[in-house]
């Protein structure tokens, strides 16, 4: 357990929800993030994960010691390595539908071989190819997890990627995944740039309704609020302005653009 205390540092936001933060920067620095965030919620009858982290030191004992004997629901927001490596350690995972097809299959990550840091060594011990989970469920918009006091919605957010998902709970916290942070953002082709776009509209319409009081991204600073939103929906609009100036990472495959709030990185592919 001693690793895992090094490695998982813990932050109670309060008495339902604690943040469970990796330093991605730690295992490979050219992804260009410093922190993956991965959230627990606590409800009286149940509790629920929101992603497994990048899978380099054990997370299912620190998950157990947090929730003692109250069932766990596990979702992924999305398919991507530093959200699904430790699926394995759980006998059930929730993913969107359009993305479930992927986390059935071992997760490559020879990509980090390479890496400057020689902590991914420990990767060593699945030769680079971390396990599935052995059963996983889809899930789609509008479905529901009940914990109790606790309700938690799915709201279908692409972009990011093909399935992401944001989960929004009935005390007003909006988890965000990928689909909204601070730092260094993913961006698909620019030709798929509305796709995003109307995922974060979106998300601002919930502020409409004055039901939005605070924001969790799964990367670098939380809590947000609804500035996040409308400052990452203006910034990619912003985009085609600022191409010129764009810079090619080789290894990312895309394009850097160094914005005002963000650093946009855009797939080449």
């Amino acid at each position: 357990m001693e690793e895992q205390n090094y490695w998982f540092e813990i932050i109670k936001i309060n008495d339902h929800l604690i943040a469970i933060r990796e330093k991605l920067s730690e295992v490979d620095p050219r992804f260009l993030t410093e922190h993956t965030n991965l959230f627990l919620l606590i409800g009286a009858s149940s509790a629920l994960l929101i992603d497994t982290g990048c899978g380099l030191f054990p997370i299912k004992p620190t998950i157990d010691s947090l929730i003692g004997d109250k069932k766990l629901i596990v979702i992924n927001t999305h398919v991507h390595w530093d959200h699904v490596g430790g699926n394995h350690e759980f006998n059930e995972v929730h993913i969107h539908e359009r993305e479930a097809g992927l986390i059935t299959r071992p997760l490559n990550l020879s990509f980090l071989k390479d890496s400057s840091k020689k902590i991914v060594h420990r990767y060593e011990k699945f030769s680079f190819s971390i396990p599935p989970s052995p059963v996983i469920k889809f899930i789609k918009e509008g479905d529901r997890f009940d914990l109790g006091d606790l309700k938690i919605k799915v709201l279908f957010t692409p972009g990011h990627s093909i399935g992401s998902i944001s989960l929004f709970t009935n005390k007003g916290e909006l988890f965000t995944g990928d689909t909204a942070h601070f730092g260094a953002y993913f961006l698909p082709r620019k030709k798929d740039f509305p796709i995003i776009v109307s995922s974060l509209l979106k998300l601002i319409k919930i502020q409409y309704n004055n039901d939005l009081n605070f924001i969790y991204p799964s990367h670098e600073q939380f809590p947000s609020d609804i500035s996040l939103l409308t400052h990452l929906r203006d910034g990619i609009l912003n985009i085609e302005r600022l191409w010129k100036i764009r810079k090619k990472n080789s290894f990312l495959n895309s394009w850097v653009i160094n914005g005002d709030k963000f650093q946009f990185i855009v797939s080449m592919v």
